[in-house]
Order: structure tokens, then C-alpha cells, then sequence
């Protein structure tokens, strides 16, 4: 069974017209932050696209609740992910989009969504509203998905982050993002919530932005007496075990990330290659990005089949084996489909 655990949908409300190509919004300093591609809110055009590439589930996630403070507004994205499950029995599962720092509106509707809705997970955007994952006002949210039996998935944040340097070149999106996914991750396991929190499960987009290319300069400067930062407050943090220990026991990652126009095969390939190379595949599950960092059926199909070539371990990763771990009654929804 295929799992696309990074599949994003955008109610047609909430969708912002523009050509036939969609609309780019852009932020107040004419910097490109999102896209509304029109597939967002075609899930027929979904539904053709996984018999086309082999996948039987989709996680539907949508780009105007990942840092969305509006509670009215995340409770119509969450209904409407509950219709797709119920217009397309065992294809599609919704997580949970909640205003993260309004702590009694997010656990009221939280709870709603895993009791009433039967959703998996929840998500959240890298950043929070200028706020770092690891803030003491995002603490009600964890405890709160981790009482739940949710796990969290990590999607960078909706806009460009806040440093000059990416106002050219649509770096925001092409760069910023994947940093931030990775500043988020590296956080995330120095505060301890890892360890106050043991049952809480976290899926990192894009191999937690790319991370693996890093490690050997993380692992280093994680030594905190030898790089000289031990006693420096915020710069000296440490949480319980080996740094090492969290990223392949405690953190999951998806293999989504790259981008193509054409290149699903090539650029796919080596994307996820490299991320295998250093992050475990244990911990992998399969992400597309579909209809936002790849679009075309074709090329969609031609990543499944370049990850199938990998080898043993991407295999594992593209054929679900690893999905459970996040997803526990997922053959209980698959056989929805079949009914």
C-alpha cells in the first residue's frame, strides 16, 4: 500500500482566483509565499492522479490552516477534509488544523477532530505566528496532541521568513523554507519536549528540510564544552540522550521536498537518495507534494517509480510499512474502499 502522507487540499472557499495557472500570493514586500494552484481544489483531479502513480491513500493537509489563528476558519477546512473522506471512502485522511496559540479554542477543537472526526494527526507550520516551535505558549498544543494519541505533522510555514536576504530570487520558498523546517527540528529536540513528552510522534517535511546535508557541522557543534557554548544561555542546550538519539528513534521525516517541471525522475531520485544517506529510513514515510511541489500525473508516477529503484529501503519507505507507525488503524480505512 502507497501512502502519500504530503498531499495538500484547499477548500474552494478559501482558494484565491487568479489565471488558469492559479493565483501566487505575495506578502507585503512583494515576495512570493504560496500558491494557489487550482488542482488544490480538485479532488477528482486528486483521485485520477493516485490511480495514475499507484497511490491508495492520500493526508490531506491545506496551506491556509498551517499557521491559521482563525478558529472559524480552521473548522471549515477540517469539515471539508471530512466530506473528502466520506466522498471518497479509503482514499483520503484529514488531520487537524487549529488555532495553535489560543490554547481553549485549539484543545476544543483538537478533541473534536479526534474524537468526532476520526483524524490521525494534526499540523502545524514551522513557525507560528513569529513564534519558534519550541516556545512555552506552543507547550498547550503538544501536551494536548500528545494526550490525544496525535501525531504532528511539520510543514514550513505559509510565507517567507523573516530575513532580508531573501527578498530575490524567490529564495523565501525555494530556501527559507527548508531553513526553517531545519532550525525548527534542531529546537524541537534541544528544549526537552521530546523527553517531557515521550508518546508525542512529529513528521518533519523534506527530510526536516534537507537536515541530512548538515549533520556532520550539527553533530559537531552539538558539543557543547568542546564548541565552547556550554554555559551560554539558549546556546548551550542539551536535551536527555544523544542529539543523535532523537533524530533516528524519536522524529519521523517525509520524503517530499524537491520540485519539478519535467525532471520527477532525476530530481526526485536524488533527493531522496541523499536523504536515505544519512536520516533512517525507518523513520521515512512517502511524501509527494502534490499538486503544489510536483503536478503533473506523469511525473508523479515517475517519482513512485524512481523511488521503487532505489532499492530495498526506499521501497520499505514508498510501500507503507512505515505508515502505521503514524497512522495505527490505516488498514481498517484502506478497506473502506473496498466496501
Amino acid at each position: 500500500m502507497i501512502v502519500d502522507f504530503q498531499h495538500h487540499y484547499t477548500p474552494p472557499e478559501l482558494m484565491e482566483r487568479g489565471t488558469e495557472i492559479g493565483a501566487l500570493r505575495l506578502d507585503e514586500n512583494g515576495n512570493p509565499n504560496y500558491r494557489f494552484n487550482p488542482l488544490l481544489a480538485d479532488l477528482p483531479a486528486h483521485v485520477r492522479m493516485m490511480d495514475r502513480a499507484g497511490i491508495d491513500v492520500a493526508v490531506l493537509s491545506c496551506g491556509t490552516g498551517f499557521d491559521q489563528p482563525e478558529l472559524a476558519t480552521c473548522r471549515l477546512i477540517n469539515d471539508r477534509l471530512h466530506q473528502a473522506e466520506r466522498d471518497y471512502p479509503g482514499r483520503f485522511i484529514g488531520l487537524a488544523h487549529v488555532p495553535v496559540l489560543n490554547p481553549q479554542a485549539m484543545a476544543i477543537e483538537l478533541k473534536r477532530c479526534a474524537v468526532d472526526l476520526g483524524f490521525p494527526g494534526a499540523v502545524v507550520a514551522s513557525e507560528i505566528q513569529g513564534q519558534q516551535l519550541d516556545a512555552e505558549c506552543l507547550r498547550p498544543f503538544w501536551k494536548a496532541a500528545a494526550n490525544l494519541g496525535l501525531y504532528v505533522f511539520v510543514h514550513p510555514l505559509p510565507r517567507v521568513i523573516s530575513w532580508s536576504a531573501m527578498d530575490a530570487d524567490d529564495l523565501g520558498r525555494m530556501l527559507g523554507w527548508e531553513f526553517s523546517l531545519m532550525v525548527a527540528t534542531v529546537r524541537i529536540i534541544n528544549c526537552g519536549l521530546l523527553d517531557e513528552l515521550p508518546t508525542l510522534k512529529l513528521q518533519f517535511s523534506h527530510f526536516a528540510g534537507g537536515l541530512a546535508r548538515h549533520l556532520p557541522r550539527i553533530r559537531g557543534l552539538q558539543q557543547r564544552e568542546k564548541a565552547g557554548t556550554a554555559s551560554i544561555p539558549r546556546h548551550g542546550r542539551q536535551p536527555r540522550e544523544a542529539f543523535e538519539y532523537y533524530l533516528r528513534h524519536r522524529l519521523f521525516y517525509d520524503c517530499a521536498g524537491w520540485s519539478s517541471r519535467g525532471h520527477a525522475a532525476e530530481y526526485g531520485r536524488e533527493w531522496v537518495r541523499i536523504g536515505l544517506a544519512e536520516l533512517p529510513a525507518a523513520q521515512t514515510v512517502f511524501a509527494t507534494d502534490y499538486p503544489q511541489g510536483v503536478h503533473d500525473d506523469d511525473d508523479v508516477a515517475a517519482y513512485v517509480a524512481a523511488v521503487r529503484g532505489l532499492g530495498s529501503e526506499a521501497q520499505a519507505v514508498l510501500e507503507g510499512e512505515n505508515a502505521e507507525k503514524l497512522i495505527t488503524n490505516l488498514r481498517e480505512r484502506r478497506k473502506m474502499r473496498n466496501t
